[in-house]
């Protein structure tokens, strides 16, 4: 018998509410539910959605994806990107051209790969002071692939930091926002080809 996707739901839902109740005497996590932004069980829903729709895969619960307009080209995607770094104030903190890495290590010509790396080094700080570990997810990248169906744009899904985890403290929470706006502008701008 195959469940159904609302059927998965409800049975998670259900193992996580027996949970909560098995688990709040003395390991705090009434008190963790407490400190988390308002929402973020409707967000840990939303990547349980995509999680169940990816078959397993983790990162396809955990990332954004476009796919790019076709007749963009890899230097028209790269061009959006850095003017709406610029708009939003962000720094290019590194560019990662894999599959020219792997080309000139082969000499045969590969599809696309290329991780782009943005930063706001202010907010960064700040960030990392709240929790050392939100390091490891610095700095936000957009990955371009090149499947067979065209271009495609991957980067990590900014509403877990920003919807899921503790209660951020103002201004710290807006300035996350605003980092969260410019790589989702990335994103729509560069997928869309919107100069």
């Amino acid at each position: 018998m195959k469940m159904t996707r609302e059927g998965w739901r409800k049975s998670w839902l259900a193992l996580a509410m027996v949970a909560v109740v098995g688990l709040t005497s003395g390991c705090g996590t009434v008190a963790t539910i407490g400190k988390l932004e308002d929402g973020a069980g409707a967000e840990a829903m939303k990547m349980w959605d995509r999680w169940i729709e990816g078959s397993g895969d983790i990162a396809v619960a955990t990332t954004w994806e476009r796919k790019v307009k076709p007749g963009l080209s890899v230097a028209d995607v790269e061009e959006i990107m850095r003017t709406v770094m610029v708009e939003r104030n962000m720094r290019d903190v590194g560019t990662l051209p894999l599959s020219k890495e792997l080309e000139a290590r082969s000499g045969k010509k590969e599809p696309v790969l290329t991780i782009y790396q943005f930063c706001s080094p202010n907010i960064a700080r700040r960030m990392a002071d709240f929790s050392p570990a939100m390091a490891a997810y610095m700095p936000c990248r957009i990955a371009l692939v090149e499947r067979p169906d065209g271009l495609w744009l991957y980067t990590l899904n900014m509403d877990m930091m920003v919807k899921m985890g503790r209660k951020l403290p103002s201004p710290l929470k807006e300035e996350a926002w605003s980092v969260r706006e410019a790589v989702w502008d990335m994103m729509e701008r560069a997928s869309k080809g919107e100069f």
